[in-house]
């Protein structure tokens, strides 16, 4: 197991003295990786692992963020393979649930907009209006009557993947910036206000979950900092969607390009020798073990920084290839069960023990999502 720490430094993590030097991804030892996997052969382990959660799923289950975070990743794959059986498997779920958010269109929790990321990919795929009434009416409320002037809704990391991309993708299709300009709010409340200093700690590009583990808040048994892990993978998702969304000269992308290469940078450092991250990214002593979740949005995060052009593809390649061959080998069962998912929860001891045959919706669609950016990357 890698045991490298983090950089203490900046005005969050630098109040706790638990945490190493951060390495440099150029000062980073070499290991060994296996040779990146032809596109052909990541396509096929995408498939294995769809393939059988669809099999074990004849109903395709309720609209929560959980579940949609599983069609956002299947949307992705029919991209990707253009296989029939994906978008009607999708167009089934949306239509059960007639392309609505729970909480209905007055909702202002991003967990709830989370599912209109999937309509936004099937109007994308089909244009019916119809499919996007609900998100576009819940979102157009936030940023036009329903207190507008409230930037506070997002008090957790996890909500910049959920609701980040409706804002960046509305505002894209209706060519109105004000949508934008309302992500921005809620983002900069996130990363600069929330808990006092804000979830984002500028020394090290990484994120704390939400207020209770700002320092003199939660810590590890061993007294160190708690960085969740999939938290973080959350905050990479989030920007990954959003600056796909939007043109690069919007005001605000240059902002969301630099905190997904400082993240990314930083997570190279803190990989595992088998290609996973730990649950807590501060302490590999707490709870260690492989973890799929997380380290599918990582690998996400940093494929799509490559392919975007936003690190060094010739030093961050071995990162991704050393992630994706520890998920195929060790999570992925030979049927194409996904295991090692930390299930739902808000920090490393949530769903305890992660094993073998530790799954969930969201750890697959995050997996999807992961082996789809990259194989973009790949012949």
């Amino acid at each position: 197991m890698d045991r490298r720490h983090l950089l203490v430094g900046g005005a969050a993590l630098s109040a706790s003295a638990a945490l190493l030097p951060l390495h440099t991804a150029a000062a980073a030892p070499a290991r060994a990786a296996a040779a990146p996997p032809s596109r052909a052969a990541i396509t096929r382990d995408l498939r294995r692992v769809a393939d059988h959660w669809i099999g074990a799923h004849t109903d395709p289950g309720d609209n929560g963020w959980a579940n949609a975070t599983f069609f956002s990743g299947l949307l992705a794959l029919h991209r990707l393979t253009g296989s029939p059986r994906y978008l009607a498997y999708a167009r089934g779920w949306a239509e059960k649930h007639a392309y609505g958010l729970r909480g209905g269109v007055t909702t202002r929790h991003a967990d709830n907009h989370n599912a209109g990321q999937a309509y936004l990919d099937l109007y994308e795929i089909e244009p019916e209006e119809q499919k996007l009434t609900a998100i576009e009416e819940s979102l157009h409320r936030m940023v036009y009557t329903d207190q507008p002037a409230k930037h506070d809704d997002w008090w957790w990391d996890d909500a910049l993947h959920m609701a980040m991309p409706p804002f960046a993708r509305i505002g894209a299709l209706r060519g109105d910036p004000q949508y934008w300009q309302k992500l921005y709010a809620l983002y900069d409340h996130t990363k600069r206000t929330e808990g006092g200093p804000g979830l984002y700690d500028a020394g090290t590009g990484l994120w704390y979950r939400d207020k209770r583990f700002l320092p003199g808040g939660i810590v590890s048994p061993t007294g160190r900092p708690v960085v969740w892990s999939r938290g973080n993978g959350w905050v990479a998702g989030g920007h990954v969607k959003t600056l796909k969304a939007l043109p690069r000269s919007e005001r605000h992308a240059a902002e969301y390009r630099e905190t997904l290469t400082r993240l990314v940078t930083a997570l190279a450092t803190v990989q595992r020798t088998d290609g996973f991250w730990n649950v807590n990214l501060a302490d590999p002593g707490h709870l260690p073990g492989p973890e799929t979740s997380g380290t599918s949005f990582f690998l996400y995060g940093t494929a799509y920084a490559i392919r975007a052009r936003l690190v060094d593809g010739s030093a961050f390649l071995p990162v991704a290839v050393r992630a994706w061959h520890g998920l195929v080998t060790t999570a992925v069962h030979p049927d194409g069960f996904l295991g090692y998912v930390q299930k739902v929860g808000d920090r490393p001891e949530s769903n305890q023990p992660v094993t073998y045959d530790s799954t969930s919706d969201f750890g697959v669609g995050a997996f999807l999502l992961a082996g789809t950016e990259l194989a973009r990357l790949a012949r």
